[in-house]
């Protein structure tokens, strides 16, 4: 007995130098970045352009920003886009030559853009804040410089425009720490090993003494960790996204077809990341209502992450689009009347999806259908700045939530794009003739036959930049699409 007492006192000292240690290295602090829904949907229509000729246009537009000739680079990428001929490096691009002109709603706005592509570049969230600092928006300004300087601690330019950002705020400089003496460190770390030691002896003592209670065999109402398989049988992959792979299962205690996602592991690698998918999942579990998806339960192991979802035995609008090319208005309409009413449930609830597209729209029945994934679904804490991240598929984001703030006609911005490219075959973005300085779009009877002209209308005023000129609920976006009456349809092909 003895014996084993010293061992134990032995190998508890020796874990407790081992704490004192790690202690005393530098921490790393934990960067959780970017997004749950980072990946941008590319339309299977986008034409691929060959990678030698887009870096010579890079190169081309490199070397007059060099020269400050901001107006051709701003000119030229607007014609190559008009002509399909798209890069992820034109927004950063667009913001350096606006940033030039200084046009600094248009920084803000190609920032934005350059941020959703590429949320771990520390260059838009400095061209963004420089231009928020310039029309006097600190806060804004603040927030972006603290994420620049958390991705390149060594950003001079960040550094200074703090600087200039504490100066015009009449802030004092940070002060610097002062060293802490060798002599006062040592002796309390001493003080803490003592403490520890203690503290172990202590322990080791009860556990030996109350080794039976430990041991004892766990009874049915001990809590384990759950076993997927054990519930669950995995039928087949039925998708693939940003945060994870869709399975139809079937569950064999309550004998029913579910859908199980298991999020990616690197997505729920750190706790808080994995609190935040939770956090989220039992938000959505909140919403009860025949046109939402409904979330069943949440599944969480050592190494993974899984949510399990209502069945729901359709396609999604994505597919249904890949396979039609587009869909007759009466169609669309019918479609959209269950997608306005799950939104205005949501919105009820003070919920904003975050990342409506044809992707997490499921048409099942008689062309019924359901939202799903509210996979970055937010509480809506503030009604005039809204939730406060950056999270979304960019090709269907709101102006606003490109810089990293939602509000409910982020969600009326993302629905009028669905219906766009559910009329049309493709969002505005990639149509031919779509005007990508003044941010005007191509009206959708012009591109497709049998579109009524109130169609132009609706979405004009659903897709304006400014959210307080937006249309401002899903009831106000249903009234007057409901208002709109078909024409004679046929399924031609668009002739765009």
């Amino acid at each position: 007995m003895l014996k084993r007492c010293i061992l134990g006192m032995l190998v508890l000292l020796w874990g407790a130098f081992a704490v004192y240690a790690a202690e005393e290295k530098a921490a790393v602090p934990l960067l959780v970045g970017g997004n749950f829904s980072a990946q941008t949907n590319v339309s299977a229509k986008t034409k691929a352009f060959d990678q030698k000729a887009r870096n010579a246009e890079v190169a081309s537009l490199n070397e007059k920003l060099k020269n400050q000739q901001f107006e051709d680079v701003v000119k030229r990428i607007n014609e190559l886009t008009a002509k399909n001929f798209l890069d992820n490096r034109f927004p950063l691009l667009l913001a350096i030559a606006y940033d030039g002109l200084e046009k600094y709603d248009d920084v803000i706005y190609s920032a934005g853009q350059a941020i959703a592509l590429a949320p771990q570049d520390s260059r838009p969230y400095i061209l963004r804040a420089g231009a928020y600092l310039q029309q006097e928006q600190y806060e804004r300004c603040q927030i972006d410089l603290e994420t620049a300087l958390k991705l390149n601690p060594s950003s001079r330019l960040a550094k200074d425009l703090q600087d200039e950002l504490r100066e015009k705020m009449s802030l004092p400089k940070p002060k610097e720490e002062k060293p802490v003496t060798t002599q006062s460190t040592k002796s309390s770390s001493w003080l803490i090993l003592y403490f520890l030691a203690v503290l172990a002896a202590i322990l080791l003592y009860v556990y030996w003494r109350y080794e039976d209670v430990f041991r004892r065999p766990k009874n049915a109402f001990s809590r384990r960790e759950v076993e997927i398989k054990e519930q669950y049988d995995f039928i087949r992959q039925i998708g693939e996204g940003g945060m994870g792979t869709v399975y139809e299962a079937y569950d064999k205690v309550l004998k029913r077809k579910v859908a199980i996602k298991r999020v990616r592991p690197e997505l729920v690698r750190s706790a808080y990341v994995r609190e935040q998918f939770l956090a989220e999942a039992r938000l959505v579990a909140l919403l009860r209502h025949p046109c939402i998806v409904e979330i069943y339960t949440v599944i969480e192991s050592e190494s993974a992450l899984y949510l399990v979802f209502e069945y729901v035995d359709g396609q999604t609008l994505e597919t249904r689009l890949d396979i039609d090319g587009r869909l007759p208005f009466s169609k669309a309409k019918q479609i959209f009347e269950y997608v306005c009413r799950g939104l205005h449930y949501a919105h009820a609830q003070d919920i904003i999806h975050c990342d409506l597209k044809p992707g997490n729209i499921m048409i099942y029945g008689d062309d019924k259908a359901k939202v799903m994934d509210f996979g970055v679904a937010k509480k809506l804490a503030d009604n005039d700045t809204g939730a406060r991240t950056v999270a979304g598929t960019p090709a269907y984001m709101a102006p606003e939530q490109q810089k990293g703030f939602m509000r409910k006609q982020s969600d009326i911005y993302s629905l009028a794009l669905c219906l766009y490219e559910a009329l049309v075959g493709q969002v505005p973005w990639t149509v031919k003739g779509f005007d990508i300085a003044n941010k005007k779009i191509v009206p959708p009877s012009k591109l497709a036959p049998f579109i009524p002209a109130e169609v132009d209308g609706l979405l004009a005023d659903a897709l304006k930049e400014d959210p307080k000129e937006r249309i401002q609920n899903i009831d106000e976006f249903w009234s007057r699409l409901q208002a709109i009456e078909p024409l004679q349809e046929d399924l031609e092909k668009t002739h765009y």
